[in-house]
């Protein structure tokens, strides 16, 4: 707009003058409302506004590193935890957001032995929080999930906001699903939902899918679509829930407000080709694989390839999958199948 001669801070400078200035209190409640909506870029501008008013508000640095996670803006994502431990001048706070830092580089241990010595020094629902998340990123057995969940349960006890509060629901419902207790994760996610966490009717959803009501998953992801401000995700997620024919229609959707989502691209190749397209089964694939050369997307296109004939196309492929994982069992074994056949041709 400017030929890049505007610096972005100086251009918002420029256009606060004709935007309405909130209040702390309006802010927070703007902040609410974007969350609940699950309109994340909308959720950033506010907490942006935010600290331009308050630039060494550690809980907003914190905030802010929680939306671009979400958005997949890691790099921005741990600058901002940086920032919100610089700026703390609570030991408890700061070993919590070390403990994010730690966690998000690969470092679980150490990241919940931070947790342990912020509880230590002061119970709060973060470092609760932190504990959970981070022990349940992990292959849950029984013991652990067990554990997990008294983690969440304590986070609860402890003084927060409806939108971290909501999300700890929504994670303990998940927990409780995975440990098959369906009805207490459905109490978990309404009580998300009565403080506006929106998000939590896809877990709702699933509840309802696992217990063979699937009228009512999709009415539930059908709500969830009607008040999210991005709802690419959700159409996505709905057409689980459904015959093919509407299943079809809402991924279309998906790929229509995002078409860099790349499950659309797949369920579609599979149908083209069960309906014997072969053609515009592999232009779909090739489609995705174009923006985003997933793993699962290059040994689907590998398989589409050898059921047609084509093995060179195929161990292309193969070749490709092996160079993002060299020990997936299934592409290695299209792999060698593929390569005898070539070799019994000869």
């Amino acid at each position: 707009m400017f030929h890049g001669r505007v610096s972005g801070d100086h251009l918002v400078e420029l256009l606060s003058h004709r935007a309405r200035q909130w209040s702390l209190a309006d802010s927070w409640m703007q902040l609410y409302d974007h969350w609940s909506s699950v309109d994340d870029i909308g959720s950033l501008a506010v907490i942006h506004q935010m600290l331009s008013n308050d630039p060494a508000k550690s809980l907003l640095w914190f905030r802010q590193s929680l939306l671009l996670l979400r958005l997949n803006c890691q790099k921005a994502a741990m600058r901002c935890l940086r920032l919100a431990r610089n700026h703390t001048s609570s030991m408890h706070e700061r070993l919590i957001y070390e403990g994010w830092l730690l966690f998000d580089s690969g470092h679980r241990e150490e990241a919940l032995s931070r947790a342990e010595k912020s509880i230590s020094i002061q119970r709060s629902f973060e470092a609760f929080f932190l504990m959970a998340y981070t022990l349940a990123d992990t292959n849950l057995d029984p013991e652990s999930s067990s554990t997990v969940i008294q983690l969440l349960e304590e986070a609860l006890r402890c003084p927060s906001d409806g939108l971290r509060k909501g999300q700890a629901l929504n994670n303990l419902g998940s927990i409780y699903v995975d440990c098959g207790k369906l009805d207490q994760a459905a109490d978990c996610y309404m009580n998300a939902l009565n403080i506006k966490h929106t998000r939590a009717h896809q877990g709702l959803a699933r509840v309802y899918h696992l217990k063979n009501q699937r009228k009512a998953a999709f009415d539930e992801m059908t709500k969830l679509i009607e008040k999210a401000h991005s709802s690419a995700s959700a159409y996505e997620k709905r057409s689980e829930y459904c015959d093919r024919e509407k299943a079809k229609d809402d991924l279309n959707m998906a790929t229509q407000l995002d078409p860099l989502r790349t499950y659309p691209y797949r369920y579609r190749a599979a149908v083209l080709m069960d309906d014997q397209k072969e053609t515009e089964a592999l232009e779909e694939l090739t489609k995705a694989i174009a923006f985003k050369p997933e793993l699962q997307m290059l040994h689907l296109r590998a398989a589409f390839y050898e059921s047609m004939g084509d093995k060179t196309s195929a161990l292309q492929d193969c070749e490709a999958a092996l160079c993002l994982d060299q020990n997936h069992t299934d592409t290695l074994d299209l792999y060698n199948r593929t390569q005898d056949q070539a070799t019994r041709s000869i």
